[in-house]
């Protein structure tokens, strides 16, 4: 008795492109969603909320290039972290 030897079957090319296609995806899918994850860990616990002692300052009549000064004071009334992405934008009324 003889043994006869069968070749394996091969995956067509393009069966192995559709693989490799959706392996890619999952893969950048699975990055995605760890990096979203991740990057909302902070918000899980509460918001932010920013709250200023004072909304307007008036500082009475003053002469021209005299230099005023004022401080404020920001707090955070939320649970989240805050966080300034751009810097404060203050407004100078000049005769009001």
């Amino acid at each position: 008795m003889s043994k006869t030897y069968r070749k394996p079957k091969r995956v067509p090319l393009h069966k192995q492109k559709t693989l490799w296609f959706f392996a890619a995806i999952g893969g950048i899918l699975l990055v995605l969603g760890m990096y979203i994850l991740v990057s909302q860990r902070d918000v899980a616990g509460g918001m932010p909320e920013i709250m200023v002692d004072r909304q307007m300052i008036d500082m009475g009549y003053q002469p021209f290039e005299k230099r005023v000064t004022f401080s404020i004071k920001v707090t955070n009334t939320g649970d989240g972290t805050l966080r300034f992405t751009e810097e404060p934008y203050i407004e100078v009324l000049e005769g009001c």
